[in-house]
């Protein structure tokens, strides 16, 4: 016996499925502007450790060049990344959904037993409303994130114009590593979701699309007919 079970509105849908075109577009028009000043390594004095970006990735990918490029998506696609949040955000206040997404006091203690379960080292993970520990932890990271990413952007884009956020983020150079730092947090954030989803399995994926989740509901036994326990009883 199946059981239809209601998990995400319409309108979280909505805004997930239009977020993760807009923020594939991001990065990757970032990758597009950051080529033409790729100063960031790790290492120290003239001994470089790790380059992010070789002149072979820059190759395979044909990035080249494209600053302009980069540039004009980047900025009109800002507008929809930051539109898209702000409604997200108005909306998850609104409905009361905020109520799922927001960690709780003891979510860091259980996101760290989600973890362990993850990893198959523990059987049983804590118990869940609509999202667990871990999630609720990840998703509100994300929201801070793109604020984040949208007055550090600013501040880059327009370091003049918008002096006090620039100073706010302790100045352009600031700003720009903190952009690139939340950048490489999205590509984790993308990373490690889509493994979730794929471990999760369809129904989960099912429900971010349908907006519902199937569940099977363990099969009753029949009650013995009158005939049977007569019989017994003779």
């Amino acid at each position: 016996m199946k059981l239809i079970v209601k998990k995400h509105p319409l309108a979280i849908r909505w805004f997930h499925w239009v977020n993760f075109p807009i923020l594939a577009i991001m990065i990757w028009s970032g990758l597009l502007i950051y080529w033409a000043n790729d100063i960031y390594r790790v290492g120290w004095g003239d001994t470089t450790i790790l380059k992010f970006f070789p002149d072979s990735f820059y190759k395979a990918f044909n990035i080249s060049g494209r600053l302009a490029e980069g540039m004009a998506l980047h900025f009109v696609f800002m507008w929809f990344f930051a539109i898209n949040g702000l409604l997200y955000v108005l909306y998850t206040v609104i409905s009361g959904e905020w109520r799922y997404l927001w960690p709780e006091r003891k979510s860091f203690k259980e996101a760290w037993l989600v973890v362990l379960h993850d990893l198959h080292l523990r059987k049983t993970t804590p118990p869940q409303v609509k999202y667990n520990a871990a999630q609720r932890i990840a998703y509100s990271a994300i929201i801070i994130m793109g604020f984040g990413s949208l007055v550090t952007g600013l501040s880059i884009y327009k370091p003049v114009q918008f002096g006090w956020l620039c100073t706010l983020c302790g100045g352009y150079e600031w700003a720009r590593i903190e952009h690139f730092t939340l950048t490489i947090g999205y590509t984790l954030f993308f990373v490690i979701h889509i493994v979730q989803v794929v471990l999760a399995g369809w129904n989960n994926f099912q429900a971010m699309v349908t907006g519902f989740e199937v569940e099977k509901l363990p099969e009753l036994e029949p009650e013995p007919s009158e005939e049977t326990t007569n019989t017994q009883n003779s």
